[in-house]
């Protein structure tokens, strides 16, 4: 079986995000140094593509507190703690320009994805994005997505996708998972890194961290949803709407949490493989894409996927990318192309996975959260001859 968040864990930006996750931890931990990128290009402004829908964007960032939870993998922190972007649509020409991550946690990234490239990291922590802090929501109610990155990936990869779905119509949290990502700042100005990366998975591996990334959606969602939320703009959610979308393993925690959380109505798995046997059991009924590489997860290439086809009992689609690798359901390859890096492991444009990944994510939570027919989940498009649907 090929597995698709093991060597999440290290590498460079230029070379890592090229290869797909297909190797056993234990081979991931030697780094390639990246190419150094010109002058030129580190003197680029990055920018993230223009969200597709009708909406502005707003942002809040909230730090969110479990006192009723021990942190998991650093119980001397005390209790669980989290950085959540909350993007919601938002009135136009209000707020100010966000930012997309601080400094200190693009200096992390880039040491551990991009080692001797050269990149400074006001470069990566200035991208361009087109969410506005301060924003005063748009009127109307909500479906509320909850976004799980990629192993060792702080939450602000999903940045695009969170972005673009906001401007569809809903209230997006982009959550991070702390001591699970590179480096993640805290308001108080701290940054935490990664305590279970490099080989040091507590005690129940994989299924350990998918279960705790379901308790973590589960708080989240009963912090946003509640009556004395700590988000001002709470009352635009429709609790009765909730999807959660992730890419690698926070693919496969969207089944975990849907297992456990029955508020969650619908989920995506982005190129991760299932961790929790059987993965998809206890999604019973509710609607479940599959949206995956076609190196890694045509069926019989991921037998997690092939299983987890046979344990959805409700509404799904599984569908591969043709040309795609990895990481092209994040932030990172288009960035890494406006660098210049190389990217040799996808024959698809960055900028083309992108607008697949968002064109269909956001059909399917158009569809199954807000009850729009969705031709483009009926069957092959022309539109996108990079998408095939599996089992058809």
């Amino acid at each position: 079986m090929r597995r698709t968040h093991r060597i999440a864990a290290s590498g460079t930006l230029a070379i890592v995000l090229s290869l797909p996750l297909v190797l056993p931890a234990a081979s991931a931990q030697a780094a390639t140094p990246a190419p150094a990128v010109t002058t030129a290009a580190r003197d680029v402004q990055l920018t993230l593509p223009r969200p597709t829908g009708p909406h502005a964007v707003g942002r809040s960032t909230l730090d969110l507190v479990d006192t009723h939870r021990p942190d998991p993998w650093v119980p001397a922190a005390g209790p669980r703690r989290l950085m959540v972007s909350v993007f919601y649509p938002a009135r136009p020409h209000t707020g100010a320009p966000a930012t997309y991550m601080s400094t200190e946690e693009a200096a992390l990234l880039l040491q551990r994805r991009a080692p001797g490239a050269g990149i400074p990291p006001a470069t990566l922590s200035g991208t361009r994005s087109w969410a506005r802090t301060g924003a005063r929501p748009a009127p109307g109610r909500f479906p509320l997505v909850v976004l799980s990155p990629g192993f060792t990936l702080p939450r602000t990869t999903l940045t695009g996708l969170a972005e673009d779905l906001a401007s569809r119509g809903y209230v997006v949290a982009l959550v991070n998972h702390t001591y699970e990502d590179s480096g993640t700042t805290f308001p108080d100005g701290s940054t935490l890194t990664c305590a279970i990366c490099g080989g040091n998975l507590p005690p129940g591996g994989w299924v350990a961290v998918n279960e705790s990334r379901a308790t973590d959606v589960s708080f989240v969602i009963d912090q946003l949803t509640s009556r004395h939320s700590p988000w001002p703009y709470h009352r635009t959610i429709d609790r009765n709407r909730i999807g959660m979308a992730g890419h690698s393993v926070g693919g496969s925690a969207a089944a975990s949490a849907m297992a456990v959380d029955r508020r969650v109505r619908a989920g995506v798995d982005m190129d991760g493989t299932f961790d929790v046997v059987p993965p998809a059991a206890g999604v019973g009924e509710r609607p479940f894409l599959l949206l995956g590489t076609e190196s890694a997860h045509a069926p019989g290439k991921d037998t997690s996927w092939d299983q987890a086809w046979a344990d959805l009992g409700g509404w799904k689609r599984w569908l591969t990318v043709a040309g795609a690798d990895h990481f092209n359901f994040n932030d990172l390859p288009a960035l890494a192309s406006q660098l210049g890096l190389p990217l040799p492991g996808e024959t698809i444009a960055p900028e083309r996975a992108a607008a697949i990944t968002r064109a269909y994510v956001g059909a399917f939570f158009d569809l199954q959260l807000k009850g729009i027919p969705q031709l483009l989940l009926d069957n092959p498009s022309r539109a996108y001859p990079e998408v095939t649907f599996q089992h058809p």
